[in-house]
């Protein structure tokens, strides 16, 4: 069959793209090469390594997990009611301490084997954790019942207990919080972290797990809310949007000189903070009781009973 012309330049035309894609290709092994060589500069970051970094998809997965059985019924897709909740959360409980554990372990070795240290027998320890984690879900329970309820009782616009469970960003970052916490205080590396930095990129809050918070604590609306490692805030806090409690300017060379020790602000027990209030320094405490109002900047401490604001400003209309 005798193709026509303008077949035949359709296919000098597909003929010259398949060679010139062959051309750019012919580059990419000595582009590998580089980047492989570069894995090997210690200026850079790699983890080229046969023990497996903890699964930030799988960490993911626990937080939903672990939400599921903090809240029975409010984020599972079957129903759960009385006759069926037994092997409901036997079923999750079960789930969740074969994900805990495997990437407890992981974190754990990981830790022990980058940084030589000495062995802590890491599977064990990974079982031994999750289950001590697990054991604290009652307290967390009822320590996340009451900032629900502060929730409800800190806002009008809240219409129901299940609204806040289901929908508000706070409830939601502070739940993942007092897991990481826990986890943090049980000692388990990265996991606690990478929770909280989920948190934070879903809804802009910013809690880092070794923070100490009281119960009854609410964060209305959220956006941009810091809490640093070292903070501690007592009962019945409320923070509104963009509030800092942070450290104060370091050197450059602080990192290692300050690595655990307190450089967040003390926040006794019924204070409100108000948004954007900015208050910084292991030396600031805000005394119970106290209001601290909108885009103020505090690196001194503030007795019980104080209002802090700042003066009204001189608007102009045009």
């Amino acid at each position: 069959m005798k193709l026509s012309d303008d077949v035949k330049d359709t296919m000098q035309v597909c003929k010259t793209g398949f060679e010139t894609r062959t051309q750019f290709r012919e580059q990419l092994p000595k582009i590998v090469e580089n980047i492989v060589d570069s894995c090997y500069d210690e200026e850079c970051f790699e983890h080229i390594d046969s023990q497996l970094i903890p699964s930030r998809e799988s960490v993911i997965e626990i937080v939903t997990r672990v939400r599921e059985i903090l809240f029975p019924g409010y984020f599972t897709k079957k129903n759960v009611d009385p006759v069926n909740l037994r092997y409901q959360m036997g079923q999750s409980v079960d789930l969740l301490f074969e994900l805990l554990s495997e990437q407890i372990t992981h974190s754990m070795r990981h830790e022990c084997l980058r940084y030589k240290q000495p062995c802590i027998q890491c599977v064990e320890r990974g079982y031994e954790e999750t289950l001590t984690l697990l054991g604290s879900i009652p307290t967390m329970r009822k320590v996340l019942a009451t900032d629900v309820r502060a929730a409800y009782e800190g806002d009008p616009a809240a219409k129901s207990y299940d609204e806040i469970v289901f929908s508000y960003p706070g409830i939601f970052a502070i739940t993942v919080y007092r897991v990481a916490h826990q986890l943090f205080e049980q000692g388990i590396p990265l996991l606690p972290r990478i929770m909280t930095e989920y948190a934070h990129s879903i809804t802009g809050i910013d809690i880092h797990p070794g923070a100490r918070i009281g119960e009854s604590f609410f964060i209305d609306h959220g956006t941009g809310v810091v809490i640093g490692e070292t903070a501690v805030i007592g009962k019945n806090v409320r923070l509104y949007q963009g509030v800092t409690l942070g450290a104060l300017s370091l050197p450059k060379d602080a990192g290692e000189l300050l690595r655990g020790k307190r450089r967040h602000p003390t926040i006794e027990d019924e204070v409100i903070i108000y948004a954007g209030a900015t208050i910084l320094g292991e030396k600031v405490v805000i005394g119970a009781r106290s209001v601290i109002g909108g885009n103020v900047w505090i690196t001194e401490p503030a007795p019980p009973d104080t209002k802090v604001i700042l003066e009204t400003p001189r608007l102009i209309y045009k």
